[in-house]
């Protein structure tokens, strides 16, 4: 008797089950499962083997392997083991995952100690979609696992367990377009998830160009049109067809980016299974978008999925910018792949990125040797020179090297753990804030030279004081505010997913940016703006004298002084098209360079110095400029 009761209530349940389902015309249009994985101390991997199917999805961990498997996709299938790096996961022993899943797409992304990592990319819409996962028999708990396992924000268990189990059913994906077009869901950085809208042309050799344009989405008119040319027919190794996808709001484009923002639409492009590149007419898409501004720079990127298939990498090569008023950019592009545009937000990314980086590593690793050698010429002739001068050419030489041994470290101490980045970052402001004081300093030490002659300068100490200590309050009382130091990224135009990480400001936080603009800006105004008046009334003074004409001693004295002064450094604020890129690469070279051209200049005067006829420079110092070209006129 117990046993038919029993049976009775499951078959019941079991109708009611089925004509729940069959009754509910909501389908889920994504899972998202999160947890903490409780990994060891050793080398970490992941390990990826999914298939086509809809018998489910399993996600486990263990000690050193975090596991996504199952037969879930429509066209995807993946199997790999990728090592992990393990700076993205802190110390602690945890890490946060989350698994994203979405059928229309036929994509999945894994967000794991700090990366996005596609494991599926986005692919044309199929006929089937394996959807409504729901959970299954979970594994047993362990000492290590997935930890405060959840679908969405409903948790499953707050234990360790070994993994979990989610079973599928499949569902026509026209269904799950509708209702997505219908529907406003939590995505995974709560946007909206339309399907992808795909068209499709017949490719033989004697194609001569077809017209793709998407439908209305969301009732709204077209926003992107595709112009395949003829010489895609000849570039095809066989009879095929093109396919054009269009994607909008897909959140998985933009993962990982922060300085620049992608357009909403994104196209991929097509033909088979065949590669195809250096087409002889270029590919034609026309972006129909909201209006941008002109001080937002937009470039047309394809994504690179050749050089690590797990990131969206957005590249320009390949692609040709052409803007058509503040709402059209038409982009022409010479491949096959996912095409967007790319607008730039504030900072704007860096162009030639990596040639700059090389370009102040050398020049930072030359200024700090240079600069040693500069103080050890000073120290040695220092008992001998009775000019006050060498003071201030001894603190500037040390600020420098300091500030040259720091950018020259900053891109390595950037991923050390802690706090080091906030102290390294705060310790090269105050580098910045002492050189460009000492350049002050000089051009004050010149006026008190050119217009002061008869009376005593300053002590060498209150010159120590103001370089050394003054700076030492704006950093201290920025440090104090807090928030202010830490990891700046600079986006690389030629390759957004290739920033570059430095210790520095976080000038892209208002905070940060206004505490820059009040103190080291303002600072290097005011120095370019009198170190150019103090130049200009400097080649006024000495002109007329003798030794002016000796060519070699006035290009070295304008040219000296010039970095003295620190002028060099007005090249910032002169960043204009047409020439932003050559006076971004003089102003990178000049003041990488500068501890070294500061050592050539002393140098070279000295040799001079030493040619010259004694009874005439006897009185000057070893390696002082100003001294020699400054004097008086009736001791020259």
């Amino acid at each position: 008797m117990m046993a038919r009761v029993t049976a009775s209530l499951r078959a019941a349940i079991f109708v009611v089950t089925l004509l729940s389902a069959a009754g509910s015309s909501e389908h889920d249009l994504f899972l998202e499962f999160c947890g903490q994985w409780r990994h060891g101390k050793g080398p970490l991997s992941l390990d990826i083997s999914v298939s086509q199917g809809c018998a489910g999805i399993s996600v486990t961990a263990n000690e050193s392997s975090l596991s996504v498997k199952g037969s879930i996709t429509a066209e995807c299938q993946r199997t790999d083991v990728i090592p992990l790096d393990r700076s993205g996961f802190g110390s602690q022993g945890d890490a946060d995952f989350c698994l994203l899943w979405e059928p229309l797409l036929d994509q999945i992304m894994l967000k794991v100690g700090g990366r996005t990592l596609i494991l599926c990319p986005p692919s044309s819409p199929a006929e089937k979609c394996c959807t409504d996962l729901s959970q299954g028999l979970n594994y047993p708990e362990a000492s290590y696992g997935i930890v405060n396992g959840r679908i969405r924000t409903d948790h499953i268990s707050h234990k360790t367990m070994m993994g979990y189990n989610f079973t599928g059913l499949t569902t026509g994906c026209k269904v799950l377009c509708d209702q997505a077009n219908e529907t406003y869901v939590e995505g995974f950085q709560g946007t909206k998830h339309p399907c992808a809208l795909r068209s499709e042309g017949a490719m033989s050799r004697s194609f001569t160009g077809q017209t793709f344009t998407n439908v209305k989405w969301d009732k709204q008119e077209s926003s992107t049109t595709v112009y395949i040319p003829p010489s895609m027919g000849l570039a095809t190794k066989r009879a095929s067809a093109v396919s054009v996808t269009f994607y909008k709001n897909n959140s998985l484009f933009e993962a990982g980016y922060n300085e620049v923002k992608l357009l909403r639409d994104v196209v991929e492009i097509t033909v088979g299974n065949e590669v195809i590149a250096n087409l002889s007419e270029p590919i034609k898409i026309v972006f129909k978008h909201d209006v941008i501004s002109r001080k937002h720079k937009r470039r047309c990127v394809s994504w690179d999925t050749r050089k690590d298939p797990l990131k969206v990498n957005w590249l320009v090569d390949g692609c040709e910018t052409v803007k058509n008023g503040d709402q059209n950019t038409q982009c022409l592009c010479d491949h096959l792949t996912y095409f967007s545009v790319l607008v730039q937000l504030e900072p704007g990314p860096v162009r030639h990125l990596l040639p700059l980086t090389v370009i102040t590593s050398v020049g930072c690793a030359a200024s700090f040797f240079s600069c040693i050698a500069v103080m050890a010429f000073f120290c040695r002739n220092r008992r001998r020179s009775k000019e006050q001068s060498v003071a201030i050419h001894l603190g500037l030489a040390l600020s420098l090297a300091f500030l040259s041994l720091l950018f020259f470290f900053t891109g390595v101490l950037v991923s050390a753990d802690g706090n080091v980045c906030t102290w390294v970052g705060a310790m090269l402001h105050y580098a910045l804030l002492s050189s460009l004081t000492w350049m002050g300093i000089e051009v004050f030490n010149t006026f008190w030279l050119v217009y002061m002659v008869f009376r005593p300068s300053p002590r060498p100490a209150v010159w120590y004081l103001i370089g050394f200590a003054f700076p030492v309050v704006p950093v201290v009382v920025l440090a104090a505010v807090g928030d202010i130091y830490g990891v700046l990224e600079i986006a690389n135009a030629d390759d957004v997913s290739e920033p570059y990480h430095m210790c520095w400001m976080k000038i892209t936080e208002p905070k940060a940016l206004l505490a820059h603009c009040l103190t080291t800006m303002t600072l290097l105004a005011v120095l370019v703006l009198s170190g150019i008046i103090m130049l200009f009334l400097v080649y006024r003074q000495i002109r007329c004298r003798d030794e002016w004409k000796q060519n070699r001693v006035a290009f070295f004295s304008i040219w000296g002084l010039s970095c003295l002064f620190g002028t060099t450094w007005g090249l910032t604020f002169l960043k204009f098209d047409p020439l932003a890129d050559f006076i971004l690469f003089l102003s990178c070279f000049l003041n990488s360079f500068q501890g070294f051209f500061l050592m050539l200049r002393f140098c070279m005067l000295d040799w001079i110095r030493k040619q010259a006829d004694r009874s005439v420079l006897s009185r000057t110092s070893s390696g002082s400029a100003k001294q020699h070209m400054l004097q008086p006129s009736e001791k020259s």
